[in-house]
């Protein structure tokens, strides 16, 4: 019996690694999740099997709710809401992890602990409990339930400080001194406090990395409790997903050209009022953007030869990815070269624009990532911008002072015309007015971006 499982844990391990792979192209991603979600399957079914698990009543109870709130919020929740769910329930398998261990601690003899058990303890309790809590504060902010603007305080800094300080101090105490239910209980305790220290102070902007960050936290504690257990199921799934989100977390950083630790303590986006094109934060007041209807818009679009498409928050917000499909629809019909131009961090997560261009069954050629969408912007008619702010903003290439100087953006002010779809000025979430709406060559549609493109759809046809 013991070899089988074995056997099934291996078949499930080759499963979540081909998945993975898979997932690295939006063309076979959702046959990846697919695959992965099979190996979730049969390394479920077959634990549950173990001879060693004495009653099943209280874990079927567990597969009834938990399935239930997975369908639920898979059918429930919007996309726009989907990075709230993901922070949501990578939260959850951190607490998991914690819990495990927790347990796995107190049903040992006392002093018959061994060292290498007790430090995995240690590190599945405590890393599971940051990502728990840290989680938690991610889903309050983006669903604005706490301000997403960083929370800072006086102090605040050393008192995170001396807060980690304690985190280390009695993990070590649970390694080698005679630790019982109070000592871990503070640990588990002080490492929540620490948790909603650490990504209190985190901006809005910032989120879709922070996401990231804690998903390989919460890889990290489920593959020391593999290690709490001796499941080598647990290990593999958890490195993978730690591995994966520490990749994932590295490339989004290098995409906003900003170091992790700026991530974690410059407080990005604290000050609205940073730098804009008056310097105040605030358009000129002898400054106006260039307003243009529906018809000279769908006009300029309907007779370009290249249009390059930039999504973004505003897009997501709207549910309007349909909307746009049936206009680049519309416009390759009459001849005109549609494509997609995908920021690494628009949106509110990682993949975030892929994802919902996929739901509408965008053709994954025409969608370009940023290094290979730039070039193109130069023989572009048309860039049509809908909700895109900062990723699209000048000031990060010419304004030193900016708070974005130095992220890599989209070059949409190198096509011959720029169309905004948006329903205001308003800055976006780094808190600076984009200088690209003040740029001659740019057109700005105020309005809800699915309305805007039904209106634009409504010209073309009408053309």
């Amino acid at each position: 019996m013991s070899q089988a499982i074995a056997a099934a844990y291996l078949v499930s391990a080759i499963c979540f690694m081909y998945g993975l792979k898979r997932m690295g192209s939006p063309a076979t991603a959702r046959s990846g999740n697919a695959i992965a979600a099979a190996g979730m399957l049969l390394c479920v079914v077959v634990t549950l099997l173990d001879q060693r698990i004495l009653r099943f009543e209280a874990i079927l109870a567990g597969i009834v709710v938990g399935g239930a709130v997975g369908a639920i919020g898979a059918r429930a929740v919007k996309m726009t809401a989907m990075p709230q769910m993901v922070a949501l329930f990578n939260g959850m398998g951190g607490g998991a992890a914690a819990l495990v261990s927790a347990i796995e601690f107190l049903e040992a003899r006392p002093g018959e602990l061994r060292l290498d058990a007790a430090i995995t303890i240690a590190l599945s309790a405590l890393i599971g409990c940051i990502s728990f809590s840290g989680s938690l504060i991610a889903f309050g902010k983006l669903q604005a339930i706490l301000p997403g603007r960083p929370i800072v305080y006086p102090l605040q800094r050393p008192i995170n400080a001396l807060v980690f300080t304690l985190v280390v101090a009695l993990a070590a105490y649970l390694i080698v001194g005679p630790a019982g239910l109070p000592e871990l209980a503070a640990l588990l305790g002080v490492a929540l406090v620490f948790g909603v220290a650490i990504v209190l102070p985190i901006g809005g902007a910032d989120m879709p990395v922070v996401i990231s960050l804690l998903n390989s936290l919460t890889g990290l504690a489920v593959a020391a409790a593999g290690f709490v257990l001796q499941n080598n199921l647990l290990i593999i799934s958890g490195t993978l997903v730690g591995a994966s989100g520490t990749i994932l977390t590295r490339l989004m950083s290098k995409a906003m050209n900003r170091p992790l630790s700026n991530v974690l303590f410059g407080a990005f986006g604290q000050v609205k009022t940073a730098l804009g094109p008056s310097g105040n934060g605030r358009y000129p007041s002898d400054v106006s953007v260039r307003e243009v209807t529906p018809e000279d818009a769908a006009a300029l679009l309907a007779y370009a030869r290249r249009v390059v498409i930039v999504p973004g928050y505003g897009l997501a917000v709207a549910q309007a990815q349909h909307n746009v499909r049936e206009l680049a629809d519309l416009l390759q019909k009459r001849g005109v070269e549609v494509r997609y131009g995908i920021h690494p961090v628009a949106g509110r997560m990682p993949g975030h624009m892929n994802v919902l261009l996929a739901e509408a069954n965008v053709p994954y050629p025409q969608l370009y990532d940023m290094e290979a969408i730039n070039p193109e912007f130069p023989r572009t008619d048309v860039a049509l911008v809908i909700g895109a702010n900062d990723v699209t903003n000048p000031a990060a290439r010419e304004s030193p002072g900016s708070p974005i100087y130095g992220m890599p953006i989209l070059n949409v002010d190198e096509a011959a015309n720029v169309i905004v779809i948006k329903r205001s000025l308003a800055p976006g979430f780094a808190g600076i007015d984009n200088e690209l709406y003040l740029n001659p060559k740019c057109s700005m549609l105020f309005g809800d971006a699915r309305e805007a493109l039904t209106k634009l759809v409504a010209e073309i046809k009408a053309a």
